[in-house]
């Protein structure tokens, strides 16, 4: 296979880890990797994509699991060119070890030009999307505790509702 990027990353996320895959292509053609593993919280991540930028990363890869993808996508997306790959295309690619890390399984495939990355819509469009869900919830919200009030009163033989609506 045709390496396409010369230095590139692939994540496992977990919820209380990530596993980072750093894979260069150093300029007498030898391919060089390193691994480390990181946090989930907010310092740990900015330390990942601080080490990802000292690399030399400009493509990193990662299998959208859950929504533990979340926060190192938002923390990622203004450095680096970020793939959120679905993991049921990442299980159809011929050639997988199962001694293998899941980073160092991504990294070559990214390399390789192998992977294709989910649509991700913009920052703003995502947090107008969470803004109209949490929106929604505290309508549905009010509407169940009137409609509780009401049952209660009703127990207690007091018809609010017929009287006032």
């Amino acid at each position: 296979m045709e390496n396409i990027l010369a230095c590139c990353a692939g994540l496992d996320v977990h919820k209380e880890s990530v596993e980072a895959c750093v894979r260069q292509i150093e300029p007498s053609g030898r391919v060089h990797s390193e691994t480390r593993h990181w946090g989930t919280m907010t310092r740990d991540l900015v330390a990942m994509a601080d080490w990802l930028a000292a690399e030399g990363v400009t493509h990193v890869a990662m299998e959208s699991t859950g929504v533990f993808w979340k926060p190192i996508f938002n923390i990622l997306e203004g450095r680096f060119t970020v793939l959120l790959v679905n993991a049921r295309h990442l299980k159809q690619v011929p050639g997988r070890k199962s001694d293998v890390r899941d980073c160092q399984w991504i990294a070559p495939l990214l390399q390789c030009g192998l992977l294709q990355g989910s649509f991700i819509p913009p920052r703003p469009q995502r947090e107008l999307r969470d803004l109209t869900r949490h929106r929604t919830q505290l309508v549905e919200e009010k509407t169940r505790t009137i409609n509780r009030i009401q049952k209660v009163l009703e127990d207690a033989n007091i018809k609010l509702a017929s009287v006032a609506t």
